[in-house]
């Protein structure tokens, strides 16, 4: 098995993982990471989540890793996402103020606010899609291709 594959394999096996405690809700989410602490296992285990959806699809897709200049804009991309999922704990946590990710209606300033709330949900929600909206125009050049080739 070639690295890229190796490197897919556990990647996907790591969001489907991810996805499926999320999806039904395991208490493991809401355990402590450690006995005392405040911060719930769901932090670290979302956000590997988040970090293995780009890799999947980086390492899922060659020519993702092809720098040829049509591959390369979405090489940067890919990596543009990682960066942005590997930074999803330090901005939510500036958001929330804590590393429970928990906001309040009450707080009466911006952090762990509503306003934080709803930037802390767009930019969660807009990790996970940004990674997608990149295969799925993919597949769709690849289409165009194949739909111009047949044609001529």
């Amino acid at each position: 098995m070639t690295k890229p594959s190796l490197y897919f394999f556990a990647c996907l096996l790591i969001f489907i993982i991810v996805l499926s405690l999320l999806i039904t809700g395991s208490s493991i989410l809401t355990v402590p990471i450690y006995e005392g602490s405040s911060i719930p296992m769901g932090t670290p285990i979302t956000w590997m989540g988040l970090i293995a959806l780009p890799l999947t699809i980086y390492f899922g897709v060659g020519e993702f890793r092809d720098l040829k200049k049509r591959h390369k804009l979405f090489n940067q991309l890919l990596k543009f996402s990682v960066g942005l999922a590997i930074l999803w704990v330090p901005v939510s946590y500036l958001l929330a103020g804590n590393l429970s990710f928990s906001f309040s209606g009450t707080a009466t300033g911006f952090q762990g606010g509503q306003l934080a709330m709803k930037l802390f949900w767009g930019y969660t929600y807009g990790i996970a899609i940004l990674p997608l909206v990149f295969l799925i125009i993919h597949c769709i050049l690849i289409l165009i291709k194949k739909r111009g080739k047949k044609n001529i």
